[in-house]
């Protein structure tokens, strides 16, 4: 039986963070000269994560020795940080709003901002009064709240299939089927947003758990199935169609996961990932409303905020999510 736990999944996660911020630097810092990394691709990044959290936990909630213990284990990962940014933001950035600061705090928009933030509906109030052109605030959070909708999701589909059900898989290809259904639908009516919910996005979190209850199979394979999915995944491009590309970049992912055996101990000094995901967006955005990247050196700025990003995350981890755990 092959070792599931040697994997690299810490230096993957690093990795589409770091694709997250390049993309959105190139978005948000409106500089000419560091346009060029609007080419990033966010969105295969984003879909990469949720590939990695179907197997993660699919894992998790097959180990746990219950739904209580599963569900406590989640939520001690994602929220107490996830709280900690909204916050922080309503607080902290009130400093570059063009409100004074009593006109800040007394407008209700902050506090509406904190109220349906904290429940992860980030849609219903995205901005801050006076704060970024009132634009979103941070625009990264909302697949946060598909992460959460699929952690209480994956027990209904346990439900489903039951934890050792031989008719398991097939009952996961119908589903996934059925979400691609729902997103290719919404998609072809320009609702994107809408597409984009749990039910469309559930197709890239089935990959990863078909992987999970098929590993030994797929480390037998992976090298044939990485060839197929390089090949296979862009016959959804072609034909402007949803239909191959979730399972291929869920085999690509898990190709990379389970290769390159040198980055297997990256993640020893920590897991730094989601403080730099939950914090880039309105770091960037700071250092682009005062001016830094217009104002100095575009490259060196962007630097500097790389740099900032990375001690925030390391910070996040080591002072605070770290203690949840």
């Amino acid at each position: 039986m092959s070792d599931i736990t040697k994997n690299n999944f810490d230096f993957l996660r690093v990795l589409l963070a770091f694709i997250v911020f390049l993309g959105h630097l190139g978005t948000l810092s409106n500089s000419e000269e560091l346009r060029f990394l609007k080419h990033s691709p966010i969105e295969i990044a984003v879909f990469g994560f949720f590939v990695i959290s179907g197997f993660l936990i699919a894992r998790s909630y097959e180990r746990s020795s219950s739904l209580r213990s599963y569900l406590s284990k989640r939520i001690r990962r994602i929220v107490p940080a996830y709280l900690l940014v909204v916050f922080l933001c309503a607080v902290l950035l009130s400093l570059v709003s063009t409100y004074s600061i009593k006109d800040y705090f007394s407008n209700p928009e902050v506090y509406k901002y904190l109220f349906w933030n904290s429940l992860f509906l980030n849609f219903k109030a995205p901005w801050l009064p006076g704060v970024f052109g009132n634009q979103a605030v941070n625009g990264a959070l909302w697949t946060l709240k598909i992460e959460m909708s699929y952690y209480f999701c994956l027990p209904l589909l346990f439900l489903l299939f039951g934890k050792s059900n031989k008719y398991r898989n097939i009952s996961l290809i119908i589903v996934y089927f059925l979400s691609l259904v729902y997103l290719n639908y919404f998609e072809s009516i320009h609702k994107i947003s809408v597409a984009k919910q749990l039910p469309g996005t559930l197709s890239y979190f089935i990959p990863g758990m078909l992987i999970y209850f098929n590993f030994d199979l797929f480390i037998k394979n992976k090298n044939t199935l990485f060839i197929i999915a390089i090949l296979t995944v862009w016959f959804d491009l072609i034909f402007n169609i949803i239909l191959f590309s979730p399972a291929m970049i869920g085999i690509i992912v898990l190709y990379i996961a389970y290769s390159f055996t040198f980055l297997n101990n990256f993640g020893k000094y920590g897991d730094f990932t989601y403080g730099i995901y939950i914090f880039h967006f309105p770091i960037i955005r700071v250092f682009t409303t005062l001016g830094l990247f217009r104002d100095y050196n575009p490259y060196l700025m962007a630097f500097i905020c790389m740099i900032l990003v990375v001690s925030v995350g390391i910070c996040s981890w080591h002072f605070y999510e770290k203690k949840f755990l």
